[in-house]
């Protein structure tokens, strides 16, 4: 434990992004799997406006900008194998664009059926299907599969999906999340509270439900750890938090190892307070999962997750000066990315010179943004439901 805390209490901010024209809130962060000789290391980034920034990441300034305009964009991936960037749409369709190119035009097209709304997304780990989950329209919320595989003759045409399903959850689908290594597996997560796991290669949609778990509330993030991935781990939209072990389906141990219905009444911090999470961070070197959180002030907490709760590792100070949306990690250079609502993306590495910065103020946005994005509640979502 000593090491783990060792190493994130190491990390320090060596670049800060420039000024944009437009201020936004920082929702997403990707970063390009592919690592080219001479060539910039890229990061796409969700904004609250509705548009995906690409960023070189060493230089932390803007390279280019794509709309999903008159429709807002939602989640931001890299492919796995090139600079491709996707995003589900508001307007029914999930967007790929070439990172590298400064046309404003989506390289491919991948069009929903009528009266879908997309609010999230992901694509496999091989880059052959994408799956993208829906609003919830009179009373059906679908999960909506593509063939993702680039064929250079259908480029300038839109690409219908193979199909949907349309049976397991009943509102709308905040999260879809891949498996990292298994291209057939994917979770996803609703404001029904439901975590569903399928197995896409099985035929029909009854099948090809592997199990599902219940976090009681509305799903805000999910995604895979352990050292094969066989977990899954889930927070909600009132700052809970649940972690299953799929291992244990097909024997007599109990699925799930945490269910913590609010983080901030439980966890011990060292320093300040505690209130909201953001998300998980499985470290495959360490084989431990991190539950990532802040203050509205902008400082960042890491908590280790441990079968008996969760155990304050180190806070991140001096960053931002407002909630924090976003972060992502790179495995290679144990590097952090994070990104927030004072507009600012920061890059965090382990062992650097700490440079003087000012903190940028709060920002104050107008009110249009908070009712697109789904803001942390103070309410319980229990509570809420009885009313």
């Amino acid at each position: 434990m000593e090491k783990i805390e060792e190493q994130f209490a190491n990390l320090n901010i060596v670049k800060r992004s420039s000024d944009t024209k437009e201020p936004t809130y920082l929702l997403g962060i990707d970063t390009s799997k592919t690592v080219q000789a001479e060539k910039e290391n890229l990061v796409a980034v969700l904004c609250s406006n509705g548009s995906i920034r690409i960023y070189d990441k060493e230089r932390l300034y803007v390279l280019r900008e794509f709309s999903g305009y008159p429709g807002l964009l939602n989640g931001v991936k890299f492919a796995n194998s090139c600079d491709s960037v996707y995003s589900s749409c508001t307007d029914g369709t999930v967007k790929c664009w070439d990172a590298r190119l400064a046309s404003e035009k989506p390289v491919q097209l991948f069009k929903g059926y009528p009266s879908n709304i997309f609010i999230s997304f992901d694509i496999s780990c091989n880059d052959h299907v994408i799956c993208a989950g829906t609003e919830k329209v009179d009373d059906d919320a679908l999960l909506v599969f593509w063939d993702a595989r680039i064929n250079s003759q259908d480029l300038s045409t839109a690409k219908d999906p193979l199909g949907a399903y349309s049976e397991t959850h009943s509102d709308d689908v905040t999260q879809v999340c891949f498996h990292p290594n298994n291209p057939n597996m994917v979770v996803s997560g609703s404001t029904d509270g439901l975590v569903n796991v399928f197995d896409i290669s099985v035929d029909n949609e009854e099948d090809a439900l592997i199990t599902t778990c219940n976090s009681v509330s509305s799903v805000s993030c999910i995604g895979w750890s352990g050292k094969d991935y066989k977990q899954i781990y889930c927070m909600t939209h009132d700052e809970g938090f649940c972690w299953w072990d799929l291992h244990h389906l097909d024997t007599d141990e109990p699925i799930t190892c945490l269910n913590i219905q609010d983080v901030r009444e439980v966890v011990t911090l060292k320093e300040g307070i505690l209130d909201y999470v953001i998300g998980g961070l499985y470290h495959e070197k360490m084989d431990r999962l991190f539950v990532v959180g802040g203050t509205n002030t902008g400082m960042i907490h890491l908590m280790s997750c441990t079968a008996s709760g969760l155990i304050h590792v180190t806070s991140l100070h001096g960053g931002h000066a407002a909630t924090v949306r976003s972060f992502s990690w790179n495995v290679q250079d144990d590097s952090l990315l994070t990104g927030g609502e004072d507009a600012q993306l920061l890059l965090w590495k382990p062992g650097a010179i700490e440079k003087t910065f000012t903190k940028k103020d709060s920002m104050k946005i107008a009110s249009s943004v908070s009712q697109r994005v789904r803001v942390h509640s103070n309410d319980s979502y229990k509570r809420r439901k009885k009313q």
